[in-house]
């Protein structure tokens, strides 16, 4: 099928609420980059999930699965097939005592949930209040700040296989590493997770997320589009250090620069392209392996073509 019979199909056929053909890539990433998905699916219920993946598999269409587009560079020619963006945003909050357990749809953005805590008086999320994400691709990568990491959190996660079938996981079978997790090796889609927290004073919720704002403001480029902190940290070094000490803060690619404010992170000056991105971490890793010995690792992903 062509793109143009996959959206007609999708909108006649399967009904879906949302489908847009040769959407921009870079209305949907933070880094605001990246070329044309020939269709792009915002699916806002678990029925409209599993009709996308009967419909691709019956045809053989590519899907590929995105969240908020936070941690994510997409190439300039952009994506074949389908992207499928989860937009399930249900909260259900069950007080025990002094422990909290709150059931999170896979598309709820983390800010907005830490809000919600903080009205409810439910501390434990404090380090997630700012990162820019959603709970799916925040347990996806495992993402931490501030001495706290999803692993810390989690008790089990709800997933759809590729054959529509609902799979419940445990903390332990996610297999939680730094920034990664089983998501990377197996087919899954995060629907909901159910997170441990529990009861605390909004004065010192409020205190600590204040805290890590003001932080975050500090050392981070937050004023620039960019996908978060582009390289992971070593085991045995800071990897923002190791490309400060190469003289690289404000070294630019087209309009891809390293940040000035946080050599970690590579930022978008206007216009950049996803080719002047990854030129840019070429150069990052290799005067990086030249003057220290040391590989470097992307945290961010790229996907397309």
């Amino acid at each position: 099928m062509n793109k143009e019979e996959i959206y007609k199909y999708c909108v006649d056929k399967l009904k879906l609420s949302s489908v847009k053909i040769d959407e921009p890539m870079f209305k949907h990433t933070s880094f605001k980059i990246g070329g044309n998905s020939d269709i792009f699916i915002t699916a806002n219920s678990v029925e409209e999930i599993k009709a996308v993946l009967k419909f691709v598999k019956e045809n053989n269409i590519t899907l590929t699965l995105v969240g908020n587009g936070s941690n994510l560079l997409v190439k300039d020619n952009g994506i074949r097939g389908i992207i499928l963006k989860i937009n399930l945003r249900d909260i259900e909050i069950e007080k025990q005592l002094d422990k909290v357990y709150v059931t999170v749809g896979g598309g709820v953005q983390l800010g907005l949930l830490a809000q919600k805590l903080l009205k409810n008086s439910i501390g434990g999320f404090e380090f997630a209040s700012g990162i820019p994400g959603t709970i799916g691709g925040a347990i996806r990568m495992n993402a931490g700040a501030y001495g706290g990491e999803f692993k810390d959190i989690v008790v089990e996660t709800k997933c759809l296989d590729f054959e529509g079938n609902e799979v419940v996981l445990s903390n332990e079978e996610q297999s939680f590493q730094y920034r990664r997790s089983i998501f990377f090796e197996k087919k899954l889609i995060i629907i909901e997770s159910k997170l441990a927290l529990h009861t605390a004073a909004s004065s010192e919720i409020e205190a600590k997320m204040n805290e890590y704002a003001e932080s975050r403001k500090e050392k981070q480029p937050i004023n620039m589009p960019s996908a978060g902190s582009t390289f992971k940290r070593g085991n045995d070094f800071i990897t923002a250090k190791l490309i400060d000490e190469c003289g690289l803060k404000g070294f630019s690619v087209g309009g891809a620069k390293v940040s000035e404010v946080h050599a970690g992170f590579i930022v978008n000056t206007g216009n950049a392209t996803a080719e002047d991105v990854l030129r840019l971490v070429e150069i990052v890793k290799e005067k990086v392996l030249e003057k220290f010995d040391k590989k470097i690792e992307l945290e961010i992903e790229v996907i397309g073509e």
